[in-house]
């Protein structure tokens, strides 16, 4: 499903998106399923729309969409301190079999539940726009903008690629609705999950038989890593293949650009583990050995291949988004105990559904995805970085019916802020530290 790689001169190349956000075809799509319930002048009244999912059963024509480009990794430590390294990436091993999933469980450490911050994203956006006019000296003409510059005009959406998951795959969900809170600066869309203090607690207050399944996939993933490549981890005092207690503090990420129809998007990511390529240093990776990683209860029969196959449609745009191109996945008992594991090609996975009563139509879901994003950007204003305040908008995902959008009264606004200093709900150091980059250059 993706095209064939382009050279990076391709992709960079401005066709100028800023000057022509939407095509005729896009405002007719949104037309079609969007509409306005209520809008007013008045600054005390509070503007609200909504959008229709488009039908499931109707073909589409293919939203075209751009392989996914590697900008930069970063690692967060056992402290949740950001570091633009790989000292928290991890190669793939074979798990040992009946491996025990509850193994390790009672010294768990889990990292509180907490609101969807964008922040790390951002410092990585910065990082790699700091390095990009770094490393173009004063060769490039610059009198467009710095390059970074260049680039960030050409960009539309900033998002976490859980959240750019549930977007696209909201057309299929049929019982949990969620929300997500948008701001628009600068003809660039950011996305965050809105998760209120409600809805943090209950995450939180799992029961014992929940939290316990959650952690088989954190246990599987340290039977299935390594810190050396083709060498499964032999600690003293733990089972064979076990490469350490689970922390979930500790993360590896990748930041990719990628684009769906005419929005080139940035999406951010944890990255399970890498195959290691034969010949190679330690050191040596690309985004075509990332592997993602799974785990689900042992298929015995025809129901249980149902349930699997509908799973693998969050497995499939999980991996796809990032450029992940092989999800391997542990079967387990119902006491938690690996019995088998098998490995999945990213690209095949539609062709696994394909015509069956259950399946799903990515081809629908990057439509709804490019549908979606038109709505935003059509119906929330743009605001300018020199603002003081920026307008937070919430979409409102129904599951069944579509998305009700609207925007946030200042009370609201302060939840989202949640006491931390910031601008909505972008961190304030963020907009100190954006404006030389976003600097239009020489008039």
């Amino acid at each position: 499903m993706f095209p064939s790689k382009r050279p990076s001169s391709e992709v960079e190349v401005d066709d100028h998106e800023k000057d022509a956000l939407f095509t005729r075809d896009a405002k007719r799509r949104i037309k079609e399923h969007g509409k306005t319930v209520a809008t007013s002048t008045d600054e005390s009244t509070v503007a609200s729309q909504s959008l229709s999912y488009p039908p499931k059963n109707r073909p589409v024509k293919p939203v075209a969409i751009q392989y996914p480009t590697r900008l930069l990794t970063f690692s967060y430590d056992a402290d949740r301190t950001l570091h633009f390294d790989d000292s928290a990436m991890k190669y793939f091993v074979n798990p040992p079999m009946n491996a025990d999933l509850k193994y390790g469980y009672t010294r768990w450490i889990k990292r509180p539940e907490e609101k969807g911050r964008i922040d790390g994203l951002l410092k990585a956006m910065v990082k790699y726009c700091q390095d990009l006019d770094s490393s173009s000296g004063t060769l490039q003409d610059q009198s467009d903008g710095k390059p970074s510059s260049q680039w960030l005009r050409q960009m539309r959406c900033v998002s976490w690629r859980g959240v750019m998951t549930k977007t696209l795959t909201a057309l299929y969900e049929e019982r949990d609705g969620w929300e997500l809170n948008v701001m628009h600066i600068n003809n660039l869309l950011y996305l965050e999950e809105h998760l209120s203090d409600k809805r943090l607690a209950e995450k939180e207050d799992m029961t014992p038989y929940h939290r316990q399944l959650s952690y088989y996939g954190y246990s599987f993933e340290s039977f299935s890593t390594s810190s050396q490549p083709y060498q499964p981890e032999r600690l003293p005092g733990h089972p064979p293949g076990w490469s350490g207690d689970v922390n979930t503090n500790v993360q590896w990420c990748s930041v990719v650009k990628t684009k769906l129809g005419s929005h080139r998007l940035l999406i951010g990511g944890e990255v399970d583990c890498v195959t290691a390529k034969q010949g190679h240093g330690s050191a040596e990776y690309t985004p075509d050995n990332y592997v993602e990683l799974k785990t689900s209860m042992a298929i015995r029969g025809a129901n249980d291949e149902v349930k699997f196959e509908r799973k693998l449609l969050k497995f499939y745009f999980q991996s796809f988004l990032l450029g992940v191109p092989e999800i391997v996945v542990g079967f387990r008992t119902p006491q938690g105990r690996v019995v088998s594991t098998q490995t999945f090609k990213t690209m095949e996975l539609p062709r696994l559904v394909r015509g069956k009563p259950h399946g799903w139509d990515p081809h629908l879901c990057m439509h709804w995805g490019d549908i979606f994003l038109n709505f935003l950007l059509q119906q929330i204003p743009s605001g300018k970085k020199a603002d003081k305040t920026h307008e937070v908008w919430r979409a409102k995902f129904i599951p069944g019916t579509g998305v009700t959008m609207k925007l946030l009264d200042e009370a609201e606004v302060q939840e989202v802020r949640a006491g931390e200093d910031r601008v909505g709900f972008l961190p304030r150091w963020y907009f100190h530290t954006i404006d030389d980059l976003t600097d239009p250059g020489p008039p």
